[in-house]
């Protein structure tokens, strides 16, 4: 039997779907609704798939399923086999560090620790928490607001009757009540723990709330001490929350998910939200293996939460709907309010997770990182080789005076200055950008076909809209270059694409490395053609008022310059004092120009 044949016998229900190379080694595994719907799409129309889609459909030797009730169990399957199997094609977590978690021991007298070790047997874990910071942050408020031991020791009502232990130095001072040797209640002791599950589960309210009120009642029995330790201890809660969480103006329980996508990478954020604060937040990174679409990826990511975190809240926040809906849960996509607020910050957590990875690779491996930018680029414009080698032009004048270009160059996706060049325009008249840029790319590559035919660059951006970019097309086509590399244009207003022969214009994602390159190589150009053409307005506005004087030569026009400093003090001077340097005949003459 086929292959086809085989898929073609796949049934009409969800399931997990995976695939295998001539090896036998597991190369994709996927979910699906419809089992048979799915796994068709990669084989009906080919033509349709993705460069990278296309090359794991040609490894594909067999393929296998697995049915399951819902698509909820489709998720957690296809979850647990790529852990297994790691398939090269799949959406991978970057992220395999242990995250630390808080426990709180199910002993007579519990400890609260920091660990990395989840063992649901000894305690209840709360966490984990991406931040080993505010971890410690917490336990440091625990043992500020209550005596809790740090030992190890087995307490039983036993040991103590047998005072088989002796209070350690916690105890004398003061930062332990010594349960060891019977200083305190199981029922007091235990009060206490119930109040740090009661923050670590985000309830905070509740806690400052029951704080007030034994302060309050403690005053009224004119206990002021008991009722100042309260006060400190609802103080010590407010100010680190305030400082450790984010509160929502809208008070309730709920987990919001944002993520952000490149061509090969993903980067998601979780907040977990309980009691209007936010007690937990967490970025995760994926790998992508194929273009996956982003409802896949918002779904890989919740279920990976939901196994790390355990139950997720009733209600989740997200900025699109995911392609698997877990039963239970309301999925809601605000648009406005706190909810919405707090979409936003999930959304800058991503992104700041994304731009520092980014940032981590420039550093650790410039080289690699520029030239996955170039393949960025040559995959969001259609290009059949990577542009390595990048120019850019660039018109500038002022109401058609001194109209001069620029032409910046690119390789490797990095400034190559030693390669920039000026442009006077000479053949056109007045502000007519669209024919200056066809005069300066004929001179640019008319001069390259007889220089260094062999250097022509893979990509040419032009600095406008349509026009623009019509006029360069005609110069490169009238040299013959048409076919031989590619030209685009890049509008500013809407940082627009746009394409020969497109009448729709392309729009690249706002947060891609693709686009942040094209505005890089057009700024780059923008400011060397403003620079050449400040310096020619300058010199040409000093010509036109000193050097075009009868007998002031460019050493006179220098020595007047330098002496004065302008040519509005050369103005203001009187006549003996510019004939003392140029004497009377020409200071006069000087005097009366000016």
């Amino acid at each position: 039997m086929t292959l086809k044949e085989k898929i073609s016998l796949f049934p009409h229900c969800p399931g997990v779907y995976r695939y295998y190379d001539a090896a036998g080694n597991v190369i994709y595994v996927g979910k699906a609704k419809d089992l048979h719907n799915r796994v068709a799409q990669y084989f009906v129309s080919p033509d349709r798939l993705s460069r990278k889609t296309a090359v794991m459909v040609g490894k594909i030797a067999d393929a296998q399923y697995s049915v399951v009730s819902t698509e909820a169990d489709a998720l957690l399957l296809e979850n647990n086999l790529i852990k297994q199997y790691k398939p090269r094609y799949n959406i991978m977590l970057k992220d395999s560090k242990t995250y630390p978690w808080i426990c709180v021991t199910n002993e007579t007298f519990p400890r609260v620790f920091l660990t990395r070790r989840v063992d649901k047997k000894s305690g209840e874990y709360f966490g984990p928490y991406s931040s080993v910071m505010h971890a410690k942050a917490l336990l440091e408020l625990f043992s500020s607001l209550y005596t809790l031991r740090s030992c190890r020791l087995n307490i039983t009502s036993d040991a103590i009757l047998r005072h088989k232990f002796r209070p350690c130095l916690d105890f004398h001072i003061g930062k332990c009540k010594a349960p060891c040797v019977g200083g305190v209640s199981v029922q007091e002791y235990n009060a206490d723990i119930q109040d740090i599950k009661a923050l670590l589960k985000g309830g905070t309210a509740s806690i400052i709330s029951r704080y007030k009120t034994l302060m309050t009642e403690a005053a009224e029995r004119m206990e002021f001490e008991l009722a100042q330790a309260y006060k400190e201890k609802m103080q010590a809660v407010d100010r680190h929350y305030s400082k450790s969480v984010i509160s929502s103006a809208e008070g309730g329980d709920f987990d919001v998910f944002c993520i952000v996508q490149d061509p090969t990478e993903a980067w998601g954020n979780f907040l977990r939200v309980r009691g209007g604060n936010i007690i937990q937040s967490m970025n995760l990174g994926f790998k992508l293996g194929i273009e996956e679409p982003r409802e896949s990826i918002l779904s890989t990511f919740i279920e990976e939460i939901h196994q790390k975190f355990g139950e997720l809240g009733k209600e989740i926040i997200v900025p699109f709907e995911p392609d698997v809906l877990l039963e239970g849960v309301k999925y809601t996509q605000p648009v406005k309010g706190a909810k919405m607020e707090l979409l936003h910050l999930s959304a800058r957590n991503a992104a700041e997770m994304r731009s520092n990875a980014l940032r981590q690779r420039e550093h650790s491996d410039p080289d690699e990182f520029y030239h996955k930018i170039v393949l960025e680029l040559q995959q969001a414009l259609g290009m059949s080789v990577a542009p390595e080698h990048m120019e850019c032009f660039d018109n500038s004048n002022i109401q058609g005076t001194n109209p001069v270009a620029s032409c910046v160059v690119f390789r490797g996706g990095r400034p190559s200055k030693k390669d920039y060049r000026h442009f006077n325009i000479k053949t056109v008249v007045g502000a007519n950008d669209f024919a200056s840029m066809k005069e300066v790319i004929n001179r640019r590559y008319s001069r390259m076909l007889e220089e260094a035919p062999d250097d022509l660059p893979q990509l040419i951006v032009i600095d406008g809209g349509k026009g623009q970019l019509s006029n360069a097309y005609e110069a490169l086509y009238e040299l013959g270059l048409t076919g031989k590399l590619t030209v685009i244009g890049l509008a500013k207003r809407l940082e627009e694409v746009i394409r020969v022969g497109d009448p729709y214009p392309l729009l690249l994602d706002r947060n891609s490395q693709a686009l942040k390159l094209l505005q890089r190589i057009r700024d780059e150009a923008h400011r060397f053609g403003i620079t050449h053409h400040r310096n020619r307005r300058s010199k040409a506005q000093i010509d036109s008022v000193l050097s075009h004087i009868k007998g002031v030569g460019p050493q006179t026009e220098q020595r007047l310059l330098l002496h004065f400093g302008s040519v509005a003090r050369i103005r203001a001077a009187s006549e003996a004092e510019v004939a003392e340097l140029v004497g009377p005949v020409l200071a006069s003459r000087i005097k009366e120009q000016l």
